[in-house]
């Protein structure tokens, strides 16, 4: 388990202790197990979520190029799955309308990607295959979170949307939209880039809301930036229904701290990649969406 900061222990840290010593004891000779390998930060993670029973809301914060994010995504749902404790997995990568409800738990993959209109250009199937079927070979709803792209334009031109954050964190998202452009984008299109931003998590926490069921947790799988509980999904949830975000972090890329997620999954450093001379050449073809 690793803090996101070298202070005090930090609030998860605290949370999860009581859980980490059982799962100690557990481990002991002579105590029952699962014979499965783990690391210490997957002990520390399913201590967790043996200490989260009956959290109604649970995000998960990937970068979306890193693959043992997805591993940790699908190690998660079938964790939850398995204890019989996971109501729906609510997915960023596919749009809200779209799900598996009515397929069997012996749905192919590919009647799986048709249910989901499942976005080739966008989201490489086979990098989310298994997140997917691990909940449908559970029997568990898979449902598409992200605002359609039908509704995009109408999302930049609501200025209503403006009005959700605080100022200081409607800052924070502009800047982050911004940043995430590598400075690229005009100043007068930014705006309705943070729209889109905040439709999409607003979006997201509907289908989370739809998917609700008492004593079970629903799962969304987003990109980091969705699930932050400081600007992302968690702000449109309401306080009854409560939730915990978690992020992997890839090395030290994308650092996040407590304010943001209540959980830090480490996860190995990716190669260097200069995102933004990606970026610098594709941008006159860029689509109006901020992932």
């Amino acid at each position: 388990m690793r803090k996101s900061k070298p202070s005090a222990p930090s609030s998860w840290a605290l949370a999860c202790a009581s859980a980490w010593l059982s799962l100690i004891l557990l481990a002991l000779p002579g105590c029952a197990g699962t014979g499965a390998l783990q690391t210490q930060d997957d002990q520390a993670w399913h201590a967790c979520l043996a200490d989260w029973q009956g959290t109604p809301a649970l995000l998960l914060g990937e970068q979306h190029d890193a693959g043992a994010h997805q591993q940790w995504e699908a190690a998660t749902v079938r964790w939850l799955a398995a204890r019989g404790r996971l109501a729906a997995l609510v997915l960023e990568m596919a749009e809200a309308g779209t799900g598996t409800d009515g397929l069997p738990p012996d749905a192919n993959p590919a009647q799986v990607y048709a249910a989901l209109r499942w976005n080739e250009d966008a989201w490489p199937w086979e990098q989310y295959r298994p997140v997917v079927m691990a909940a449908v070979a559970a029997g568990v709803p898979v449902r598409g979170g992200n605002l359609p792209r039908s509704h995009m334009r109408a999302a930049m031109q609501d200025a209503a949307l403006d009005a959700h954050l605080p100022p200081a964190a409607l800052q924070l998202q502009r800047q982050a939209i911004a940043d995430g452009h590598c400075g690229l984008l005009p100043q007068e299109r930014l705006m309705p880039m943070v729209r889109i931003q905040l439709a999409r998590d607003a979006s997201m926490a509907q289908a989370m809301l739809n998917a609700r069921q008492p004593e079970r947790t629903v799962l969304l799988v987003a990109g980091w930036g969705h699930v932050r509980r400081d600007l992302g999904v968690p702000t449109w949830l309401p306080a009854d229904f409560g939730s915990k975000s978690a992020i992997a972090q890839a090395g030290q890329a994308q650092a996040a701290t407590e304010k943001e997620a209540i959980y830090i999954y480490p996860t190995p450093a990716l190669p260097p990649r200069d995102h933004c001379a990606e970026l610098r050449a594709i941008m006159p073809l860029a689509r109006p969406a901020v992932r």
